[in-house]
């Protein structure tokens, strides 16, 4: 029974193994390994297709879009289309009409240099990134693929300031008479953009052609993330039936995806950001995955096949969003999109602390006085539950000289002083295990907020006051994990020490485990687990002295 404090500090330590381990289990980096010469094809790229049965025209059978490029996904030599609005600056190519490179103009890559755009997208390693779209049918050279050359009337867009909407035409013909315009059209104040590939049939003869969508990149690394984060980088999509299902970039080397899916999703994704092809709603298209032996993956996806007839037209309509993963922008766009931003196996408990802290952040302003105002009114949520903790702790307190004096008189003799004990704790109406449960009910909020802390893009680069500008990464000095250390031992001192001294110094040792373990967690957990703590040492000590008090009244 006097394990009561080790096993709550080890039940701590656990659950922060546990997140770790989950951390890694699910957001860490997947080795890069080798892909079979199965996994590539030669001569003009394809994509894979229905059986030849299901459309009798198409007589070849494709094995997947892979690039021939052999380095870079976009030819350094060409001339980019440069395009902006207020959200986004890209750059495409002509080949392929590929989005290249994509800035987030409210987006930098550290706080300290707030002119200097995050990239996310970007056509050369490492890093590489990229959106690529186009056409197959069973003649290859009547449709582009991603390796097409397209034109454009300009090289420059911008939104102009009067105007909601931008687009941006790239045009491919050829000598047969089949024109394709591949249109991108994208709004103010957004990062969704609309796709449409207009099919134009200018030939003789029926025309049978199907769109796809894909995007390619590499492992992801960031040399401004701090190394101990590990976030995840690979594919995810999302279907009816199956709902949110990621496939890690190791994955993808493994076995290739091939799905039809209805009222679905893919994306690529990274911390903060992803990629995602939004097909139209109602159709069913295939879901695919490819790798290539230069560590570049791929995930994408196919329409069905559509007879064009001659003289006409058909249009493959799609939306793209390139972006931040903001949960209530995401919600809007598609079924399921929100959660890319994943909390992982709490998201029930999750959702509703980002709700509160957004709601807080509207009041106040600012996101560090949010997550301590957040963690007040957790700790008003759960005084009843901690206020019995600390009472069973101060009564373990009070009584602590005299288990020392059980353990003093019956020495080695566990089976007496157990009993001894017992009877103690039954005379003082003690429960030794009273403080625990309350603590554990806690723990699912702990790591919930953690994950809404490590995942939610508005934390990213959130400054908080001095020294503390982006509650996203570990305090640069050290100073906050410092004051939490010395709270959590300030909170220990409060507690009744063991009476077995191996365990009362493992108990002086754990403030200083957790100092070294917390300096490397965002500093925004950092913050809530210290206001957790100071509020827990006020309560704790006012409930200590409420009692010594009742004791001392007693005694008179």
């Amino acid at each position: 029974m006097d394990n009561q404090r080790l096993f709550l500090f080890m039940a701590l330590a656990a659950v922060l193994f546990l997140i770790y381990e989950s951390w890694m289990q699910d957001y860490g980096r997947p080795a890069q390994l080798p892909v079979t010469p199965a996994a590539q094809t030669s001569g003009t790229p394809g994509i894979p297709m229905p059986n030849a049965a299901e459309i009798p025209t198409v007589a070849t059978t494709p094995t997947g879009v892979v690039p021939t490029l052999a380095a870079d996904a976009v030819p350094t030599h060409e001339t980019l289309i440069r395009v902006e609005t207020d959200r986004l600056r890209l750059d495409i190519s002509p080949r392929g009409a590929t989005i290249a490179n994509a800035w987030l103009v409210d987006y930098a890559i550290v706080p300290e240099h707030p002119d200097e755009k995050f990239q996310l997208l970007k056509p050369l390693p490492p890093n590489l990134f990229v959106v690529q779209s186009g056409l197959l049918g069973e003649k290859p050279d009547l449709l582009p693929t991603h390796e097409a050359v397209f034109t454009s009337a300009n090289t420059h867009y911008i939104l102009d300031a009067g105007s909601d909407q931008l687009e941006v035409v790239l045009d491919w013909t050829n000598n047969a008479g089949v024109r394709v315009k591949q249109i991108y059209t994208l709004t103010r104040g957004s990062y969704l953009i609309q796709s449409r590939q207009v099919v134009e049939n200018g030939t003789a003869d029926p025309l049978i052609a199907r769109a796809y969508n894909q995007l390619q990149r590499t492992d992801w690394y960031d040399p401004n993330e701090p190394s101990f984060i590990h976030t995840f980088t690979g594919g995810v999509y999302y279907s009816p039936e199956e709902h949110y299902k990621k496939v890690d970039l190791e994955e993808i080397a493994k076995n290739k995806l091939d799905r039809t899916v209805t009222d679905g999703w893919i994306a690529m994704m990274q911390h903060y950001f992803l990629a995602a092809w939004i097909p139209p709603r109602g159709v069913a298209e295939t879901f695919y995955t490819n790798a290539l032996n230069n560590s570049r993956y791929i995930i994408g996806k196919y329409s069905p096949a559509v007879s064009i007839e001659p003289n006409s037209a058909h249009t493959f309509e799609n939306q793209l969003f390139v972006g931040p993963k903001l949960q209530d922008t995401l919600e809007d766009i598609a079924p399921g999109l929100e959660l890319a931003i994943d909390y992982g196996w709490l998201t029930v408990i999750a959702k509703p602390i980002f709700w509160l802290l957004g709601w807080i952040h509207a009041v106040v302003g600012n996101w560090g006085w949010s997550i301590i105002v957040l963690t007040i009114l957790i700790k008003l949520a759960f005084y009843k539950l901690s206020e019995t903790s600390y009472r069973s702790m101060a009564h373990m307190r009070q009584i602590t000289p005299r288990l020392q004096a059980l353990k003093d008189r019956y020495g080695d003799d566990k089976q007496r002083l157990n009993q001894a004990m017992m009877e103690l704790y039954k005379t003082e109406k003690i429960n030794p295990l009273g403080g625990c449960l309350p603590i554990l009910i806690q723990i699912p909020v702990f790591i919930a907020l953690y994950w809404v802390l490590l995942e939610s893009v508005e934390m990213r680069h959130a400054p908080f006051v001095l020294w503390l500008n982006n509650l996203s990464a570990p305090d640069p000095y050290f100073i906050l994990p410092l004051i939490m250390g010395v709270s959590m031992f300030v909170q220990q001192k409060l507690n009744p020490a063991p009476p077995d001294p191996l365990q009362a110094k493992i108990m002086m040792s754990l403030p200083f485990v957790f100092t070294v373990f917390f300096a490397f967690f965002p500093s925004g957990l950092v913050l809530y687990w210290t206001v957790n703590n100071l509020l827990s040492i006020a309560q704790q000590w006012k409930i200590t002295r409420d009692l010594e008090l009742e004791t001392a009244k007693r005694r008179r």
